[in-house]
């Protein structure tokens, strides 16, 4: 699908100010589903998250978190819904045996680094991932997800796009409040300059 034009820049326009009563049903429901405790897992879980829907570069840092994980001796394992794809999981990753079309193109990415599983129910993976040997996990996605509680998340931003327009779907890009996300991060990474003001 693709963003509306008006999910860019500066929140003017009529689009968004019709939209925002949605956008206040869409925020409340999230801020509900993020009241709900997960699963606690007993290793570490690292979520590398972003505030709004779409690529931010959350695959990049988890991939990279996998790698220097490996390199310290700690047998991480990759976690991820599996956009794109028709798998429910939990299901670990096969690149010799599943396409895009069933994990989408992110678990194969992650799956070249390390154990990688796809899951609908995060906590559910994080279960599976830890029967089979994960001393960590690393999740591409879901700060906006409960089912799993996470030890530390990353808020990551594509620098270009930013927060788009600063409203939450429908109105513009967000999943929930900025402030609010970033307040169940222990930091920010930005991918690329900071071309929106961001980091502010």
């Amino acid at each position: 699908m693709r963003a509306p034009g008006f999910w860019t820049g500066g929140s003017g326009g009529i689009a968004p100010l019709l939209l925002s009563p949605f956008s206040a049903i869409y925020a409340g429901a999230t801020a509900r589903r993020m009241s709900r405790t997960g699963w606690k897992a007993p290793v570490p879980v690292i979520c590398c998250g972003n505030a709004t829907a779409g690529g931010a570069g959350k695959t990049t840092v988890a991939r990279d978190l996998g790698r220097r994980l490996a390199d310290r001796g700690v047998a991480a394992h990759f976690l991820l819904r599996g956009y794109g794809g028709t798998l429910k999981g939990p299901a670990r990753v096969d690149p010799e045996a599943h396409d895009s079309t069933q994990v989408g193109d992110e678990a194969l990415l992650l799956a070249e680094v390390r154990p990688t599983w796809v899951s609908a129910d995060r906590g559910a993976g994080g279960r599976a991932a830890v029967e089979a040997g994960a001393q960590a996990i690393v999740m591409d996605d879901g700060l906006q997800n409960p089912t799993l509680e996470k030890d530390l998340s990353l808020l990551v931003i594509d620098g270009s796009f930013g927060f788009g327009n600063g409203r939450v779907i429908p109105a513009g890009p967000l999943r929930e409040p900025v402030a609010r996300a970033a307040s169940r991060c222990r930091a920010a990474v930005l991918i690329g300059g900071d071309e929106c003001g961001a980091l502010e």
